[in-house]
C-alpha cells in the first residue's frame, strides 16, 4: 500500500485486522497467529550525510524483516517525507502473503528512508543511499534479504546499493543482493512490463471462469503509468476493447474504443491523456463508474469506497495499484457478484520476476525475455487458480482467499520447521 495514509489509519493495525480475519476462517491456532503477528526484527538506523553546502544531516532508516519460514526476506526500499516504521512494517507483512500467494521461496521485508527525494541532489542521494547500504549491510545479503526499489526509487539506487555491498563483503559484484537493477549490472530483460503482464494474465484466466468473450469485453483503466500501460496494451492484445482512460490531469472515454498504443504516443507528446482525439471528457467518478466489463485502478490507493462501490459497473476489477479498494466496498463488490481480482495477486508480476532476476545473478546465467514472459506465465496462472480454488471453497471474496491461502502457506512452513532454540 502507498504512504499516504489518513493519519489516523495505522498501516500496522489494518495488516493486523486482515490477519485476524483470515486467520478466524481457518480457525488458525492462536500461538501462530501471534507468531505471524510480529515481525522477526525491525531495524532502525540512522544515517549522518554530507550535505552539498558542507553542511551535516542526520536522516532515518528503517528495515521490517517480516517472516522468513519460506525463504530470504524480499521487499523494496522507499524514499518518502512520511514513511513510518508502522508502515513499513505493514509492508513487510503484505509482502510475505504476496510471496506465499505467488508461491516463491520468500518471505516478506521492507526498507524506507524518512526524506524528501525531490528536495535532494543526485550526489546527496547517493551519499544517503550508500550510508544506509553500509547501515543495514549486517542484515541483508544473497541468501537473508534480498531488497527492491519502491517509491521514489529505482535502478540508480539499487546499483548503488549493489556496488557499496559488493565491497563491504569482499570487494567483487555481487548482483544477486538486490533486484530491480539497471541490465547493465545484472538486471532482468521483461521486469519493467511485468507487473501489467503479470495482471493480464489475471484477467484472461477470469475472464474463462466467468465465460466472458474476451473479444466482446471492454476494459476502464484509471491511472496511466507503467502498469496501466502495459496493462491495457496486454489485455487489447487478448481482443478487448479501451473504452476510458485516466491520468493525473483527467479522464476521457469513447464508447467505439481508444487504440491503447495512439494514447500512449499522444501521453508521450503531450505529458497527458487529455485531449485525446475523438474522445470526451468525464470526472474521475464517472470513469470509475462507467460500465465495462474490465475496470483496472492503476492509480492511487482507497478509490472504490463504500460511498461508490454500488455504482461500479464492472465484472471484473483487476488492481494494478496498491489498496485502491477498500474493505467496506470489498463487501459490497462481492455481494454485487463483481469479481475482483486483488492486488496482492494481480499485481505480482512484479515480485515473480525480481525472483527471476536473482536466480539468474545467482547462477550468472540470463534468460531471454521470451523465457522470462513464459515463466511469469506459467507462475501467474497458477497463483490465480490457487486464489480461486480458496475463494470456491471457504465462500469469501478473493483478497480474503489470497490472504488465507497465504498464511495457510505460512504457517505450514513455521510449522514444519518448528521453533529452536
Amino acid at each position: 500500500m502507498s504512504s499516504n495514509f489518513n493519519e489516523k489509519i495505522n498501516p500496522f493495525e489494518v495488516a493486523l485486522k486482515q490477519l485476524e480475519e483470515a486467520a478466524k476462517i481457518i480457525s488458525l491456532d492462536k500461538g501462530m497467529l501471534d507468531i505471524l503477528a510480529h515481525p522477526k526484527r525491525v531495524l532502525t538506523v540512522s544515517l549522518p550525510v554530507k550535505m552539498d553546502d558542507g553542511s551535516i544531516k542526520v536522516f532515518t532508516g528503517f528495515r521490517s524483516q517480516h517472516n522468513d519460514a519460506r525463504g530470504p526476506h524480499k521487499g523494496g526500499i522507499r524514499y518518502h517525507p512520511d514513511v513510518t516504521i508502522e508502515e513499513v512494517k505493514a509492508l513487510s507483512m503484505w509482502m510475505t502473503w504476496k510471496c506465499a500467494i505467488a508461491d516463491i521461496p520468500y518471505g516478506g521485508g521492507k526498507g524506507g528512508i524518512i526524506c524528501n527525494p525531490k528536495s535532494m541532489s543526485d550526489n546527496e542521494l547517493e551519499r544517503l543511499t550508500r550510508r544506509f547500504a553500509y547501515m543495514i549491510a549486517d542484515i541483508i545479503g544473497p541468501r537473508t534479504d534480498i531488497p527492491a526499489p519502491d517509491v521514489y526509487t529505482g535502478g540508480k539506487e539499487m546499483a548503488w546499493i549493489m556496488d557499496t555491498y559488493s565491497a563491504l563483503k569482499g570487494n567483487y559484484g555481487q548482483p544477486e543482493v538486490i533486484t530491480g537493477k539497471p541490465i547493465s549490472v545484472g538486471g532482468s530483460l521483461g521486469r519493467n512490463e511485468a507487473t501489467g503482464r503479470g495482471l493480464a494474465f489475471t484477467v484472461r484466466e477470469a475472464a474463462k471462469k466467468l465465460n466472458i468473450n474476451m473479444k466482446e469485453a471492454t476494459i476502464v483503466v484509471q491511472g496511466f503509468g507503467n502498469a496501466g500501460q502495459f496493462a491495457s496494451k496486454l489485455v487489447e492484445e487478448q481482443g478487448a476493447k479501451l473504452i476510458a482512460v485516466s491520468d493525473s490531469q483527467g479522464s476521457v472515454l469513447n464508447d467505439n474504443g481508444i487504440n491503447v498504443d495512439s494514447v500512449i504516443k499522444h501521453k508521450k507528446e503531450t505529458g497527458s491523456i487529455v485531449d485525446f482525439e475523438g474522445c470526451r471528457s468525464i470526472s474521475n467518478e464517472e470513469l470509475l463508474e462507467t460500465e465495462c466489463t474490465i475496470l483496472i485502478p492503476a492509480a492511487l490507493e482507497n478509490q472504490i469506497t463504500e460511498r461508490n462501490a454500488g455504482k461500479i459497473r464492472a465484472k471484473i476489477v483487476a488492481e494494478a495499484a496498491n489498496g485502491p479498494t477498500t474493505p467496506e466496498a470489498d463487501e459490497i463488490l462481492y455481494n454485487n457478484k463483481i469479481l475482483t481480482i486483488p492486488d496482492v495477486l494481480a499485481n505480482g508480476g512484479g515480485v515473480t520476476v525480481s525472483y527471476f532476476e536473482w536466480l539468474q545473478n545467482l547462477r550468472r546465467d540470463y534468460w531471454t525475455e521470451e523465457e522470462v514472459n513464459n515463466r511469469l506465465e506459467k507462475n501467474i496462472t497458477k497463483s490465480f487458480h490457487d486464489v480461486y480454488e480458496t475463494h470456491d471453497k471457504y465462500n469469501v471474496d478473493m483478497r480474503k482467499a489470497a490472504t488465507v491461502l497465504a498464511i495457510n502457506r505460512v504457517a505450514e512452513a513455521t510449522k514444519i520447521r518448528g521453533i529452536w532454540p
